[in-house]
């Protein structure tokens, strides 16, 4: 028997990639609960907003020049496109796990419109390229790379996205996640903090994962153990590997429901500490930067975590928008001087303001023990890869941030059987304390958009609030809780509108 010809697979019967790639082939829309499809839809359009918002900044329109329209005849490059201009801006969701929607909803848009598929289709899409891609991303969430880092996380929804649009059998998804998964991206945080470069990330991680699409149809095949081989991919990209969480709970756990949605620009560490600032700017009576004694943040680990990763690279208004997006005192001093965070605070002429700075010089993070316990408690970022570890949790938690850390985690339970209730608490507090002695006060355990009751109950609301405030056509907004019984033309059509800056 040729090379060419025997079967290359060395690992288990059934591997993991290949249990998740037959449960993926199979599924319908209609083996979806509604409750999730729902948190799809809101998906999308929430992408889709930050999609809009970055194909209006001066550099979308540089990478557009580079790589083309955002729908162009060439399909697996408008898939690129998409994913790039709705990613660099921190306006892309997280899930548990991963920063999902650049390459799950921009690959899945760019499919669905090149081959006119429906509504309910592109629904299905994403759901799988969702659930694909953040459980692959959760199998190495305790490693090196989180959030916008791990591009693992989009060749496989870059994979998934587009075979499901393809309706592609078993083997071909087996495939392109094994040959996608043989050579992940590994980001280096210089050039993604610093430099252009960090618009090309997820493209890159795209069209690798398209490419390996290609090679499958082709019949080039992959190790269908490449996730949990002693020299694969869990091997290089964990420090604790999870391999078992790709396939657990499949159709019961459905991570689309883990979403949390970003209303500001920022990472996801801040964003509490931003609610509170906008509400202290609305309540706050007249004042001045010179009024002001200090600004403290009360926060937990994980926004002192992105503060020490920008804190290098810091440099007044000549900071990197890399940097300053990761970092807390500007986007709060923004926030209370304006009541609001947009992505134009991160350009000239706005970040040249004195008077930003001035106050940003004043704001100060503190960790608070009791907002660590309760994020660590929680089920997104950390907490349910925490109980899938274990006891080896702990050890990644001591070499992580110390003893401390370690004292503020409970101990650890079992994986949740399903993320209905799933929540995010990423708390802060920000207080305004002024010369003349008055303290002005705001906290929240769970931002707004950040996954949880509310959530769960008004994200539709929400999410419409979002895309209508960053220049979406009401048009679009009316249609959207229809999207389900779309066809081929009117959602071709409500694409296109979503697109038009």
């Amino acid at each position: 028997m040729s090379q060419a010809e025997a079967d290359p697979r060395e690992g288990p019967l059934f591997s993991q990639l290949e249990a998740l790639s037959q449960w993926a082939s199979q599924l319908e829309l209609s083996h979806v609960p509604e409750r999730v499809t729902a948190f799809a839809a809101s998906h999308i359009l929430s992408q889709l907003a930050a999609i809009r918002t970055g194909l209006h900044q001066v550099d979308g329109q540089r990478l557009v020049r580079a790589l083309g329209d955002p729908l162009q005849v060439d399909v697996a490059q408008s898939a690129r496109v998409l994913a790039g201009v709705g990613a660099w801006l921190n306006l892309d969701d997280t899930a548990y796990a991963g920063h999902l929607g650049p390459s799950t909803v921009g690959v899945a848009l760019a499919y669905a419109y090149a081959h006119g598929l429906t509504g309910a289709e592109l629904l299905r899409a994403v759901i799988l390229a969702d659930e694909c891609a953040a459980r692959i991303t959760a199998s190495a969430t305790l490693g090196p790379f989180r959030g916008q880092t791990a591009l693992h996380t989009h060749l496989a929804g870059a994979v998934a996205a587009r075979l499901a649009c393809e309706r592609a059998p078993a083997q071909r998804w087996l495939n392109a996640f094994a040959l996608a998964l043989s050579s992940p991206p590994w980001t280096l945080m210089r050039g993604f903090i610093t430099s252009d470069a960090r618009m090309l990330h997820v493209p890159v991680a795209v069209r690798m994962g398209l490419d390996a699409c290609d090679a499958a149809a082709g019949g080039l095949r992959g190790a269908s153990d490449i996730v949990e081989h002693s020299d694969g991919f869990l091997a290089q990209f964990a420090s604790v590997p999870l391999p078992d969480v790709i396939t657990f709970g499949l159709g019961q756990r459905w991570h689309t429901e883990t979403l949390s949605f970003k209303l500001h620009p920022g990472g996801p560490g801040i964003d509490a500490a931003i609610d509170s600032a906008i509400e202290l700017h609305a309540s706050m009576s007249r004042w001045s930067v010179q009024d002001v004694a200090e600004v403290i943040v009360e926060c937990s680990v994980y926004t002192l975590f992105a503060a020490r990763k920008a804190q290098p690279y810091l440099d007044g208004p000549r900071t990197p928008v890399g940097a300053l997006v990761l970092t807390t005192p500007y986007p709060v001093a923004t926030a209370l001087l304006t009541g609001r965070l947009s992505i134009e605070d991160f350009t000239a002429p706005a970040m040249e303001s004195h008077e930003r700075w001035q106050l940003a010089e004043k704001v100060r993070l503190v960790h608070d023990r009791e907002m660590t316990r309760e994020l660590l408690a929680g089920d997104a970022p950390f907490g349910e890869a925490l109980r899938q570890a274990g006891e080896e949790g702990i050890t990644w938690l001591r070499e992580f941030g110390g003893q401390e850390l370690v004292d503020l985690a409970a101990q650890p339970g079992a994986p949740l059987g399903d993320f209905t209730q799933t929540s995010k608490p990423t708390p802060a507090r920000v207080q305004v304390r002024m010369h003349d002695g008055q303290v002005y006060s705001r906290e929240y355990r769970i931002p707004r958009g950040g996954i949880g009751p509310k959530l769960r109950a008004e994200h539709p609301t929400l999410i419409k609030e979002k895309f209508r405030s960053l220049g979406g056509p009401e048009a679009v907004t009316d249609a959207w809780p229809q999207l389900a019984q779309a066809g081929p033309q009117q959602l071709a059509e409500l694409i296109e509108l979503s697109l038009t800056v």
